[in-house]
């Protein structure tokens, strides 16, 4: 079975910054793409920033220049790097990962959530 286990959420002042970790455990063949996914209260999921296995980036254009995707393919984790929060930014933070299992099933997990909220 695969987990995918976020940490680094919290409170933090406008203007700070924040580093959330997913990292995924379990029968793992291969990783395809990471990511990290937000939602608001009262508002859709939506994409925060995605990352191939090769280092392709996307990022929303309501984080681009401020937060930044990374990924340690040999600890199976994905990091994002929250620079410059925004009150705006407040959401629960998910991670996201298409992953091959050694049973060589491909399928999309979800971690649990991690909660940021930034104060104005």
């Amino acid at each position: 079975q695969v987990q995918l286990v976020e940490s680094g959420g919290g409170l933090v002042q406008a203007g700070g910054s924040l580093r959330l970790s997913c990292a995924a455990s379990g029968s793992i063949f291969s990783i395809n793409a990471m990511g990290w996914y937000r939602q608001a209260p009262g508002k859709q999921r939506e994409l925060v920033a995605t990352m191939t296995s090769d280092g392709s980036t996307n990022y929303a254009d309501s984080v681009k220049g401020r937060f930044t995707i990374s990924r340690d393919n040999a600890k199976n984790t994905v990091y994002l790097q929250m620079n410059s929060l925004k009150p705006e930014d407040t959401a629960v933070y998910y991670c996201n990962a298409d992953i091959t299992t050694g049973e060589e099933v491909l399928a999309d997990y979800w971690g649990q959530g991690t909660q940021v909220t930034v104060s104005s």
